[in-house]
């Protein structure tokens, strides 16, 4: 099928999934979040046993389009003012279409997660937030040295809820809380000493190196790769199930705060955010 917003060639293996919104550093829209998900079924029913994901012009994904999440913050505030907007003990009451934004990204990020081929990331450029999920989520994640990483979430006023259920798994709580909290941006050969990354190559040879790595996986049994990827899905689901709801409930639960507004404001006007602390 035709996407607007992104590439997939899976006429042969290794496949290549690129994203093809580089005006906006391939941040991630509603409508690129559902091709992403749709271009996933196509590769999987593909003859393709591999597939490289990557990022078109100087960036891998920047993360949520900030402009989607400003017009969704909007409908929060007006779904609050409808509805009184809070929950018992106090907590604010996420509007529909924030939920269902947030259930959107997790089902990603889990598709991702999940997926029954190899997948393969070559980091182009930054990969930021959600962005740096992908490609972290990916099996194996290469970087070109231009390539940057991390969760910015809290200095816009966002929560790194659904990626945080994934990191804690790759490099550990106290690291984890580290990068979250701090929302602090690793270069590429950093983020390889932590273990997001598995390999920097030039950026000339980002896509040669990603390609000589589909072809060692493609020399291994697609039986037992399809049967290793399974057992991994298997030994976390419920947990993850578990995790990931209560994950995709804060996310959703965030938006409607002033902050997390005036965060979205700030960043779109270029100034500095006034915080409320609300």
């Amino acid at each position: 099928m035709a996407y607007a917003t992104l590439h997939l060639d899976c006429r042969e293996s290794p496949a290549t999934l690129t994203f093809n919104r580089p005006e906006k550093r391939n941040a991630l829209s509603p409508e690129m979040i559902e091709e992403l998900l749709a271009a996933l079924d196509e590769l999987e029913a593909s003859g393709a046993r591999v597939a490289i994901v990557t990022g078109a012009g100087k960036a891998f994904c920047a993360g949520m389009d900030l402009d989607a999440l400003k017009a969704l913050a909007t409908q929060a505030q007006e779904h609050k003012a409808l509805k009184g907007g809070v929950l018992k003990g106090g907590l604010p009451r996420p509007s529909d279409a924030n939920l269902a934004d947030s259930r959107r990204m997790a089902r990603l990020f889990r598709r991702i997660y999940d997926f029954p081929k190899p997948l393969i990331a070559a980091v182009n450029g930054p990969a930021i937030a959600g962005g740096c999920g992908i490609a972290t989520l990916c099996d194996f994640t290469l970087a070109a040295p231009e390539a940057r990483f991390g969760y910015s979430e809290v200095r816009i006023g966002f929560v790194p809820a659904l990626v945080s259920v994934f990191l804690i798994r790759q490099i550990g709580e106290k690291r984890a809380r580290e990068l979250l909290l701090s929302g602090r941006i690793l270069d590429a050969e950093e983020a390889r000493e932590l273990g997001l990354v598995n390999e920097v190559a030039p950026q000339e040879r980002l896509l040669e190196r990603a390609r000589e790595l589909a072809a060692e996986l493609l020399a291994a049994s697609p039986t037992s790769l399809i049967y290793t990827k399974r057992l991994f899905r298997e030994l976390s689901k419920e947990q993850l199930d578990r995790e990931l709801e209560l994950a995709l409930q804060e996310n959703a639960r965030i938006r409607s705060t002033a902050d997390f507004r005036e965060g979205l404001t700030a960043f779109l006007d270029k100034r500095k955010p006034v915080w409320r602390g609300e």
